[in-house]
């Protein structure tokens, strides 16, 4: 070891001198930060660290960035080059020279871990680059020219950098930075959640811009994985490992779903995609194998002890099934030295059971400790019977910390290296509380959802198009859809029964729609009548001794439609107004004519469905099912469209998205949307109103190119002023919004001819 001695007084003199700075502080690390640049720089690399050292005296902040260079900087000349020194010393003070002065110090502090980072002198000055723009283009100004106002998110921004260099490419935080400040560069509030990695869509492009297994480009393959191998349907539900840095997220289960991490980088020779089955064959083998206990008269180093012991069954008996899984399991696992933790001086209580746990998997594990071994041959000899049970685990758990339990495993020090198993889940389904103490506490006590509720599937994500920077906002939107709630179905019949005359007319033109002609289709296995021509050239064949062709039947078919049909009604709150001259709401009437056009489509026998959407804040999109492709126009759909109720406002982008997602699934010539409206697209957290109009545009612009024909019936008077914005051609405004009943199931039939 190389150890660094003080240089004596007389030749520290002419580096003191050198150094411009007066802090009393300074005289007593000065020696040992010299000490330390001559060992690593040159002279000349001496020169510019003093000098940077004396512009950052310069610029008023204290001693603490001084200290901090001083520090710091020789270590980071040494490794990117010399040039760093006059590169960091010339950013801080071009950082002094504007209102962010506050961002100096962790600017500096971040200077360490972006060289460890960014190895080389060229992309540590592309971070100072990257740092110094982000800077330019957030701080403000009163009257236009002088900078006045400091940038609100710059010390949110370097926090992070060290997370941020362990995630992203040079490159990468670039984009995620340029990303936040095309976006969020006007509005200070969200600008600091998008750099402080608070958001949804700043974690979402930070995912985008990372390297590694992303969870969403692998998502069917794992679940078909569960499904093939473990016979298990939970659905997989991601959550961000950058979300919380401090308390890291650990996979678990519950009624819900499997939560696992967003992405899985390689690890230890093993792909990402691998690590994620190694954690679903974990949790399955739980799902499968274990029980929950009552957890109120064990201790916490008890419950500590039994989660490892039936990690260690379960996995044991998963390996049984799939043998192939133990390599994957033993690259994955820490193997702790049996000697590397002091019980005299920590608590090696979670390092006894890592090697437990190892000792486990490994028949070759060298371990040595009499008490191990003893519990290693209780374990295989209680699985040799058969599957044991989570009881038995819990009780050969609890003899074995009793036996091993030392003084030092009370104490604070906590032994945690090599004992932290990632693949494993936190094993909160093995216990059962009967009363709730402390430890069991949440500052945010789950709400118990509505009944209404309860049939809702977990969110969608949806981009959204952002017209001025031409960019996609990824996942930026949330949508929930559900089924719909019932009501009454007599309400429909009589609405139906109102219109009766209408219907009436409508039926003399439905028949004329419906496929009169009929194809002949020949050569049939099976069919409806001989096919005379054929059966007498098999009669032939057959008599001949040759084989017949046995498709001597034909049937037929209508020539004519084949249409699917998606429906979708503009739900928000503007549907409760009573418009001049009529008696009825805009809902009331809404409901009449989709009634008479879901009784019309059905007549003609073409496929359709029917939704409701509504928003409130781009957080909670909800789109309700009323009726579904493979269900009849009966009660329950009527049901359905009698409690139909309108509230908050109108985000259309990503309800066309979700309803194109059905409708482009179905196997039709054509494919119709139908939108049914009272206004523009509009939101209580849109500023910008032409934002959602450009949104809509863009998605009826991806549903043509899915093939699907969107048609906009629009009920407000003003509508000229915007609908050709959304829909280009392809809308009809109904100014007598009492005629809708009649309207709309002629509109349907014009388009559908």
């Amino acid at each position: 070891m190389l150890v660094t001695l003080p240089l004596t007084a007389a030749a520290l003199q002419p580096y003191r001198e050198q150094l411009r700075c007066n802090f009393p502080q300074l005289d007593h690390v000065f020696p040992d930060c010299m000490a330390e640049a001559q060992r690593l720089l040159t002279a000349a690399g001496i020169r510019d660290y003093l000098d940077g050292a004396s512009l950052i005296c310069r610029i008023g902040r204290g001693f603490e960035p001084v200290l901090v260079y001083l520090q710091e900087l020789p270590r980071v000349a040494a490794d990117v080059g010399e040039e760093a020194l006059a590169m960091v010393s010339q950013a801080v003070w071009t950082i002094s020279r504007s209102p962010n002065g506050k961002a100096i110090l962790p600017f500096l502090q971040s200077i360490p871990e972006a060289s460890r980072r960014l190895p080389c002198a060229e992309l540590l000055s592309r971070y100072i680059e990257i740092i110094l723009d982000f800077m330019a283009r957030t701080t403000g100004s009163i009257h236009g020219f002088h900078t006045t106002i400091p940038s609100p998110s710059l010390p949110d921004l370097l926090e992070r950098v060290p997370y941020l260099l362990s995630q992203l490419t040079c490159r990468g935080l670039g984009n995620w930075i340029d990303y936040g400040v095309r976006h969020y560069g006007d509005h200070p509030d969200r600008q600091r959640d998008y750099f402080s990695l608070q958001s949804a869509d700043s974690r979402a492009v930070l995912q985008r811009e990372r390297h590694g297994t992303l969870f969403v480009d692998n998502e069917r393959r794992l679940d078909l994985y569960l499904r093939a191998l473990w016979r298990e349907g939970l659905p997989l539900v991601p959550y961000s490992e950058g979300f919380d840095e401090l308390r890291k997220p650990v996979p678990y289960f519950d009624p819900l779903g499997m939560r696992v991490p967003d992405a899985y980088d390689d690890r230890e020779g093993v792909p990402g995609l691998d690590r994620y089955r190694a954690l679903l064959a974990h949790i399955a083998a739980h799902l499968r194998w274990s029980r929950s206990l009552v957890a109120d008269n064990l201790s916490p180093f008890q419950r500590v002890a039994v989660e490892t012991f039936e990690d260690c069954r379960v996995e044991t008996l998963a390996l049984r099934e799939y043998p192939g899984l133990r390599a994957i399991l033993l690259a994955l696992h820490p193997a702790p030295q049996e000697d590397a933790c002091d019980p005299e001086r920590v608590s090696c209580i979670r390092h006894r059971l890592a090697i437990f746990s190892r000792a486990v998997l490994d028949p070759n594990h060298g371990y040595r400790n009499p008490d191990l071994l003893e519990f290693l041959a209780r374990f295989h000899a209680e699985l040799a019977q058969g599957e044991s049970s989570t009881q038995a685990m819990a009780e050969l758990a609890i003899a074995y910390i009793a036996r091993t339990r030392r003084q030092q495993d009370l104490s604070p020090k906590v032994y945690f290296t090599d004992t932290e198993v990632d693949y494993r889940d936190d094993n909160r389904h093995l216990w059962r509380y009967i009363e709730q103490g402390d430890e069991e506490e949440t500052f945010a006590e789950r709400k118990q959802r509505p009944p209404e509720e309860a049939q809702t599937l977990p969110p969608r994500h949806y981009p959204e198009w952002d017209y001025k920077s031409k960019t996609y906002r990824p996942d930026w939107v949330s949508l929930y859809e559900g089924l719909h709630p019932a009501g009454d179905p007599a309400f429909i019949d009589a609405l139906l029964d109102k219109h009766r005359m209408l219907a009436k007319r409508l039926k003399q033109i439905l028949d004329l729609l419906k496929p009169q002609h009929y194809v002949r289709l020949r050569y049939q296995e099976e069919g409806s009548e001989l096919d005379l021509d054929v059966a007498i050239r098999s009669l032939i064949d057959y008599r001949g001794g040759a084989t017949p062709d046995p498709r001597i039947n034909m049937s037929h078919r209508h020539d004519g439609r084949d249409i699917a049909v998606m429906l979708l009604l503009d739900l928000s709150q503007s549907l409760n107004q009573v418009p001049d001259g009529c008696t009825q709401s805009i809902l009331e009437l809404s409901q009449e004519a989709v009634a008479l056009l879901g009784w019309a489509i059905d007549h003609l026998g073409d496929e359709f469905a029917i939704a409701g959407f509504s928003s409130n804040t781009r957080h909670e999109v909800r789109y309700q099912h009323i009726k579904g492709y493979s269900e009849d126009w009966g009660d329950q759909v009527k049901a359905r469209l009698a409690a139909m109720e309108a509230g908050y406002s109108t985000r259309m982008g990503a309800a066309l998205r979700h309803a194109a997602h059905y409708l482009e699934a179905r196997v039709a010539e054509k494919k119709l949307m139908l939108i049914l409206t009272d206004g523009q697209p509009h939101d209580i957290d849109v500023d910008d109103e032409r934002l959602l109009i450009e949104d809509t545009h863009k998605a009826v612009q991806e549903l043509d190119q899915q093939g699907i024909y969107t048609y906009c019936i629009n009920l407000d008077a003003h509508a000229d002023e915007y609908v050709r914005d959304c829909f280009g051609n392809r809308f009809t405004v109904i100014d007598r919004v009492e005629r809708l009943p009649e309207r709309l199931p002629q509109l349907f039939m014009a388009l559908t001819k």
